[in-house]
This record gives C-alpha cells, structure tokens and sequence, in this order.
C-alpha cells in the first residue's frame, strides 16, 4: 500500500499541471492507467468499493490541506484551486470505481465459469456406462454446458449408455423438462441411450399435472436402479461372490 500511495502522490505531482485541471484525457491518462491497475488489484483481493473510493479521494482531501496552507489569506486563489482539484478527483474517482466494478464483474464471471464446471462432471461409472449428476437449477445456459460435456465424452470414451442423475435438481418444471428431452435427444443422435435417475415422487407428480411426455425417455427412481438397467442393456450381470471355503488340514 504504501508503494502504491508513494506511486499515485509522484504521478499527481509530476503530471498536475493546467492540461490537467482542465481534464485533458491525454494529460489524466498515466494516473488513470495507474489507478486501473490498483482498482483491479483491490477487487481481485476482495475490497470493497467504498475502501477503494476512499483510499483515492484521501488524497484528495491530503492535497486540499497541503493547498490551504500555501493559499494564505488569497481566498480567491483557493476557492477556484478548490473546485479545480474537486472537479479533478471527482473525475478520477469515477474512473477508478467503474475500473473496480469491471474488475469485480471479471472475478464472478470466472467464478461462475469455475462453479459451472465443477456442478457439471461426467463420471466414467463403468465401461461403456457414463454418469453425469445434476445439482442446482437448470437453465438454458446451463444446460448447454451439460449436454456439450456430456457429448464429447461420450465421443471420447466411445459409451454407449448416459445416466443423467437429477436427485439434485431442487424442482422441475416444464422447462426444466424440456431440457433434459433436449439433452436426451442429442445423446442419442451421438449414438448412446440416455436415462434419467434421481425421479423423486414430488417431480412425478409435477411431471403428470404438467402433461410432459417422457414416455420415450428411460426413467429410474435412483442412480443404482439407473445403473442396473444399463448393465441389463449391455448384457451385463453382477454377482455376489461365492465367500472361500474354510482351508481343511
């Protein structure tokens, strides 16, 4: 912090001048740039707007004190110096805090980018069998994401059968529904059978009074019954193993 304080006052004193006052961009351009640099930094860090427009307008406040020891009894002279230096900092205030907002913005998007990755992960369960569980909400954004993630896996691992697990998704409305037929849809144009898991009563009974057809779509009450149909599908049978018999001497 100091540095930065130490960089702003050199920058304000080496580029003050009439060009300056008068809000010349070319002229405001270096301690603006500078200030960017601090605003981005300070959202990064987690300021809030309030402590980073404050750290800025306190030189301000430092320079009038400075500006009114010097004026002496021209009160003229101060009063015009006065509004000049306001209007200045005013000017780079504002800058510095849509500089924050920006900043600020780029750190949720990423978040948001990070957040939507991680809710979206598709599991190899088995060979040839796929899993992907869905928490939260879907939306047309979001649900863009899983059927692209869900698409190239499959063309990655070369599966046949998608289980899509929605035990996690709090309701499901007709859009919601709509959705999941879309991404349904896709999977089997890529040439896998898609099931849906995670059927709660309350989404079957939400699914019936909203008239959505999912008859075409295989659907299971849990992820194991999911698992166990596409084992059924690929011809697959799993067994209890036989416990050892107990060694004779």
């Amino acid at each position: 912090m100091r540095e930065q304080s130490e960089g702003i006052v050199n920058l304000v004193v080496d580029n003050l001048n009439e060009q300056t006052i008068q809000l010349d961009p070319y002229a405001l351009e270096p301690i603006q740039e500078y200030l960017a640099g601090i605003s981005i930094s300070r959202a990064r860090h987690g300021f809030s707007p309030r402590e980073t427009s404050f750290y800025v307008l306190s030189l301000k406040n430092a320079i009038l004190d400075v500006q009114e020891e010097s004026a002496g009894s021209d009160i003229a002279a101060l009063y015009e110096s006065t509004r000049a230096l306001n209007r200045l900092f005013d000017e780079l205030s504002t800058n510095t805090f849509e500089t924050f907002i920006k900043g600020r913005e780029d750190v949720i998007l990423r978040q948001t980018d990070e957040i939507s990755e991680i809710s979206t992960p598709v599991i190899r369960v088995w060979d040839q069998i796929l899993a992907m569980p869905l928490i939260g909400t879907l939306d047309s954004a979001r649900t863009q994401t899983v059927m692209e993630n869900l698409l190239q896996s499959i063309v990655d691992t070369g599966s046949e059968i998608a289980i899509l697990d929605i035990s996690g998704v709090p309701a499901v409305d007709s859009l919601v529904a709509q959705h999941l037929i879309k991404t349904v849809s896709a999977t089997r144009l890529m040439g896998a059978e898609c099931i849906i898991s995670g059927i709660r009563p309350e989404i079957a009974q939400t699914v019936v009074q909203l008239g959505i057809d999912l008859s075409q779509v295989v659907t299971k009450a849990t992820l194991a019954s999911a698992l166990k149909h596409a084992f059924g599908m690929l011809k697959l049978e799993v067994r209890k193993t036989q416990p050892p018999k107990p060694f004779m001497i």
